[in-house]
């Protein structure tokens, strides 16, 4: 077995590890509290005030940076198991043809 040899089911695992992951950077940047007021201010709600206390908003952006640099590396990966997968099937990587016909 090669050294980039990938199981058939790895592709799927990624792409359900960056939709999840994806989802969950969006709510952390939806809950964040920016200059505006963040999301509860656009409702209606205290723009002043946190849910989660005052040093939250470093917490959360510590979180959010770590959350996008691990989906970063995860598309990464994805990119090159899906070369190394396409390459293993005998389909031209670079231009596949989308269409169904041969």
């Amino acid at each position: 077995m090669a050294v980039w040899a990938v199981w058939g089911w790895v592709p799927e695992v990624l792409n359900i590890i960056v939709v999840l992951l994806s989802a969950f950077l969006i709510l952390l940047v939806l809950i964040q509290r920016g200059k505006g007021g963040g999301l509860a201010g656009a409702f209606g709600g205290m723009g002043g005030s946190s849910a989660f206390g005052s040093r939250a908003g470093d917490l959360f952006t510590r979180i959010t940076i770590v959350v996008a640099g691990v989906w970063l590396l995860i598309c990464m990966i994805e990119v090159v198991v899906l070369h190394v997968v396409l390459k293993e099937e005998g389909e031209n990587v670079t231009v596949r043809e989308v269409s169904g016909s041969k």
